[in-house]
């Protein structure tokens, strides 16, 4: 059972960064996270890149709701999109709570 809270509080943790993140790049560049990273600078990619390292999860479900709402994708897309989003947010939240446990 305590292996089973882990996980869970370890996928709750990526999706709190994952949140955090994506709101606070929305909130300083007044668009959206995406994988396009059209930025002119180098330093702007950079960034771009680390931001999306955490932003990852909600940039896939996002995608996937809008081409669910807008495309009419099968159920499935979605499903694998949510499997794909859990996952990395499982990753980032271990590397996150181990961060803060080390420190």
């Amino acid at each position: 059972m305590h292996e089973f809270l882990t996980l869970f509080f370890a996928i709750a943790t990526g999706f709190v960064a994952a949140g955090l993140t994506s709101s606070f790049y929305r909130l300083v560049t007044r668009k959206p996270p995406s994988f396009q990273l059209t930025s002119e600078s180098t330093l702007g990619q950079i960034a771009g890149v680390f931001t999306l390292i955490f932003a990852g999860p909600t940039v896939i479900l996002r995608n996937a709701l809008r081409a669910q709402v807008f495309e009419n994708r099968p159920p499935f897309w979605m499903l694998l999109s949510g499997c794909i989003a859990t996952f990395w947010s499982f990753l980032s939240g271990i590397f996150l709570l181990g961060v803060m446990l080390s420190a």
